[in-house]
């Protein structure tokens, strides 16, 4: 599983704006389509949780996992 750290690279590398910088990183991404993606990053270091990774990477990011590792 990626770490919290992994995945706010993968936002600052893929697009993702950074629109409030509280006790969590908050990132949206405006897609083509009209619709806007967001997710939040915990500042923790360590791993996220495999149940929750994949309700964020499906959910939230709506990527494959392949490009997620691609893009990290």
């Amino acid at each position: 599983m990626p770490r919290w750290k992994e995945l706010k690279r993968f936002c600052e590398r893929d697009g993702w704006e950074l629109y409030k910088d509280t006790d969590h990183y908050f990132y949206r991404k405006d897609m083509d389509n009209g619709e806007i993606k967001r997710t939040k990053v915990s500042r923790g270091s360590h791993e996220i949780p495999k149940r929750l990774w994949k309700e964020i990477l499906i959910s939230q990011l709506n990527v494959t996992e392949e490009y997620f590792n691609k893009v990290k």
